[in-house]
């Protein structure tokens, strides 16, 4: 018998460049997009692996898990790494990329998380990409977390490479990702013997085989229920207006950190500034009384459908993630979720204020 989601048409080539040119209106992007049939982990270690050669020298801005990831890959490509790593509570700052980079002059790649989920700080690209830009280097950027909850514009920003997933703020598959990269990313690639080939890690396999050849032959068979699921996504977007995103993502930060800090009991505001605060989602800092880990833990047994998770790694103990991206940017999920955690805090003992954050919330993001 037949099944919607078994008995699919493969997805061809006039399919798969049809769904790039999505993603490249989405991203308002002139530059080369590849999509890539995997998480964004791929087109991230890929960027890397091919744009920064042996002897090379990179500025890995560390905001975050993201960034420390990015500095091993580096190294591990023989390139001399200076981190430029700032608190995970705040941004850095286009100054200090400029007085890193005057320290430095050798660099010749930089490396940028735009938005860190995992710790709910944004950094300013815009700016920062001026900085790089004037300097001369190639700029990689993540905005994998970033795409749909704030503006993501490569080209004005003079982003070389700019890798997005679907996952978060789009709303979409976790299994597929894309890349954007400019004319100069490709030379760099080409110009290095150690770039991944006839290896699934290979851009330059897609830029030679797929973008070269007029986009007539695949390199291989694309996973349809992801791509199908990527242009849904897309289709979605677009109905509802990327402006109209980003904004729902912006109330629901803002309605999450206004709630959270007329809540109490023990809770704040990890990333101290507003303006440092990422749209994707919004973290907490346990200031007394149970872990981190021990809040969401009663918080999910009271709704489990809260998107709440605690902090990974050492941050456990004192971080709680509210995820209010894509289907989960509204005001009721973040209702929900301040309800989950004042549930939880005072079953634990603490005194939290439920009415005053759900006051705060009302105020901050109005019904409409």
């Amino acid at each position: 018998m037949t099944h919607p989601l078994l008995d699919l048409p493969p997805v061809t080539a006039a399919d798969f460049a049809r769904i790039e040119q999505r993603v490249a209106a989405l991203l308002g992007t002139g530059q080369d997009v590849v999509i890539m049939q995997g998480e964004a982990l791929l087109p991230l270690e890929a960027c890397i692996r091919a744009g920064a050669p042996r002897g090379s020298s990179a500025l890995n801005i560390v905001t975050g898990p993201y960034g420390q990831t990015f500095g091993n890959w580096l190294r591990g490509c023989g390139a001399t790494v200076t981190d430029l790593v700032v608190p995970f509570h705040t941004a850095v700052t286009a100054e200090q990329v400029r007085d890193a980079l005057a320290a430095h002059p050798e660099i010749d790649f930089v490396s940028l998380v735009h938005a860190e989920a995992a710790t709910g700080n944004t950094n300013p690209v815009a700016a920062i990409g001026e900085v790089v830009r004037a300097h001369g280097a190639l700029f990689y950027l993540d905005a994998v977390a970033s795409v749909g909850a704030e503006p993501v514009t490569p080209d004005a920003w003079g982003v070389d490479l700019c890798v997005i997933g679907a996952q978060k703020a789009m709303g979409g598959p976790a299994g597929v990702s894309a890349v954007s990269v400019s004319a100069r990313a490709w030379e760099r690639f080409a110009a290095n013997p150690d770039a991944p080939r006839a290896s699934y890690l290979s851009l330059l396999d897609w830029k030679e085989r797929w973008i070269d050849g007029g986009r007539k032959a695949l390199l291989f068979a694309p996973a349809q229920l992801e791509m199908l699921s990527l242009e849904a996504c897309l289709e979605r977007i677009g109905a509802e207006g990327l402006d109209a995103v980003t904004a729902r993502h912006a109330k629901a930060a803002a309605a999450t950190r206004a709630g959270a800090l007329a809540l109490g009991g023990g809770i704040e505001p990890f990333v101290y500034e507003s303006k440092d605060a990422a749209p994707v989602a919004t973290t907490l800092r346990v200031t007394g009384g149970p872990d981190a880990s021990e809040v969401v833990a009663k918080a999910l047994a009271l709704d489990p459908a809260v998107p709440l998770v605690a902090g990974g790694g050492a941050l456990a103990k004192e971080m709680i993630r509210v995820n209010h991206y894509g289907v989960d940017a509204t005001r009721d999920v973040v209702l929900a979720a301040l309800a989950a955690i004042g549930g939880a805090l005072a079953a634990l003992g603490q005194e939290p204020d439920l009415a005053s954050a759900r006051n705060a919330v009302t105020e901050t993001w109005p019904g409409e």
